[in-house]
């Protein structure tokens, strides 16, 4: 990748970020919803990726609860290398958690699952989808972003080791728009 000088007065944003990010070439993936077979690789995924992971039996609670779906990301070989989770309340989607195996990133895969829930949402005329994200995590955000998440607030000190500010980001769903504001013109918002 090349080498991207930052406008004048300031930093490249996290969507700029984001197309260099998402040039790296794609890892083909299946998609498949999460079942017990799949626990050990995920619970080892939450703990290579996050600082307080969700433990083998918090993700094993998920199977059995009717307001939640988690996805796993399974590469040729059936080896796990992502997965998220969305839980739906009423017309409401909370993005759990979304984890790539760090020598699987920029892989498209993160994307990926993301797009499931995406099209779950409209399939379901949810009236949201949030989630929360490091607020230093631009790769993330620039994902979010591309996908018509905003930042609609923070919390503070939410994450620990290290102490950080969580971004809560929010894509909504306006099923009283009209075709043309679902290609993007809605609220000045992107739409996918």
């Amino acid at each position: 990748m090349s080498e991207r000088t930052p406008p004048k007065g300031g930093e490249m944003t996290a969507l700029e970020k984001g197309k260099e990010f998402h040039m790296e070439q794609q890892l083909h993936v299946r998609i498949v919803p999460m079942t017990a077979d799949h626990l050990d690789e995920v619970a080892e995924l939450e703990r290579i990726c996050f600082s307080a992971p969700w433990s083998r039996n918090m993700l094993a609670e998920e199977l059995d609860n009717a307001l939640s779906a988690f996805l796993v990301a399974l590469d040729g070989g059936g080896r796990v290398v992502g997965y998220a989770g969305l839980q739906v309340v009423l017309d409401e989607g909370y993005i759990a958690n979304v984890a790539v195996r760090p020598e699987c990133r920029r892989q498209g895969i993160a994307g990926k699952l993301l797009q499931v829930f995406l099209d779950f949402a409209r399939g379901n005329h949810l009236a949201f989808l949030t989630l929360e994200v490091r607020a230093s995590n631009a790769p993330a955000i620039a994902l979010y972003e591309s996908r018509g998440f905003y930042d609609a607030g923070r919390r503070k000190n939410y994450y620990e080791h290290p102490r950080e500010d969580a971004m809560i980001m929010t894509r909504e769903f306006d099923w009283n728009a009209t075709a043309d504001a679902d290609a993007g013109a809605a609220g000045g918002r992107l739409q996918c």
